[in-house]
């Protein structure tokens, strides 16, 4: 009996990452979480869900329609932060990893930031510094969480903002878009 289930791999080039605009989008994204933290990992829901998913932006990776990733930005003065970085097991690879990084890194850079920064427990962080060139942040101890044998480094990444990043100068049209959808006009907006 043949199957009408098409099965995309890891590596397939139907791997997107998209900003999280619509609440099933949020939904698919909170799914990864609670596999990959509360039930692989055992860490504590309230732990995972620390009140800063408000205050975020956050990007969801599919596989076609699948929902195989997630990771989540927080916005400070001078720097982005990634967080809650976390990929279904059969979507662990490099391909995946970069496909989302590169998104996120020009969604960043779109906005004007220069830097980004993360924190990672020494295993991830070496693959951070070696498969997407960040570097160990100058000065800063390692941290420890609760729950936690092993410290979390602080590692930073310098990007360049293209020329059309958003500033004070960029047309105010664009400023009412939808976020990530910057160069697409909303329905709302009236012909001049």
């Amino acid at each position: 009996m043949q199957s009408n289930v098409r099965t995309i791999a890891p590596s397939h080039n139907q791997i997107r990452t998209e900003v999280v605009t619509t609440y099933q989008q949020l939904l698919h994204a909170y799914a990864i979480r609670s596999i990959c933290f509360i039930e692989e990992h055992g860490y504590p829901a309230r732990q995972e869900f620390d009140g800063n998913d408000y205050q975020a932006t956050h990007m969801i990776v599919y596989a076609g329609d699948e929902p195989v990733g997630t990771q989540r930005i927080r916005w400070f003065k001078d720097f982005a932060k990634l967080e809650r970085t976390a990929f279904r097991e059969a979507y662990r690879n490099t391909h995946v990893l970069k496909a989302c990084a590169h998104f996120v890194f020009d969604h960043i850079a779109r906005k004007g930031y220069d830097k980004v920064i993360t924190h990672a427990q020494p295993k991830y962080a070496r693959m951070w510094r070696i498969v997407l060139g960040f570097k160990n942040a100058e000065g800063k101890a390692p941290f420890y969480f609760d729950g936690h044998p092993e410290p979390y480094i602080e590692l930073v990444k310098k990007l360049s903002p293209p020329e059309n990043a958003i500033s004070l100068h960029t047309d105010t049209a664009v400023m009412f878009r939808i976020e990530g959808f910057w160069d697409a006009p909303s329905a709302f907006e009236a012909a001049a």
